[in-house]
């Protein structure tokens, strides 16, 4: 995801998205240790779209301090 798609969702929708991706890196850790996994560029995909979450999370707590 990119940061302003990100940023133009709310902190519910936000939180959500992030546990999703938190599956979907478990699942693709599983299926890589297994050998399954096509292109481990994904998990690395999936772990920088979980930070820009919490980047954008912690931003919004901050600012509401």
């Amino acid at each position: 995801m990119k940061t302003k798609e990100i940023r133009d969702l709310d902190t519910d929708e936000l939180t959500q998205k992030n546990k999703e991706l938190v599956e979907e890196l478990f699942k693709l850790r599983l299926r890589h240790k297994a050998g399954q996994l096509e292109s481990p560029a994904v998990m690395s995909s999936v772990r920088k779209s979980i930070a820009r979450i919490r980047t954008v999370l912690r931003e919004r707590e901050v600012q509401k301090i």
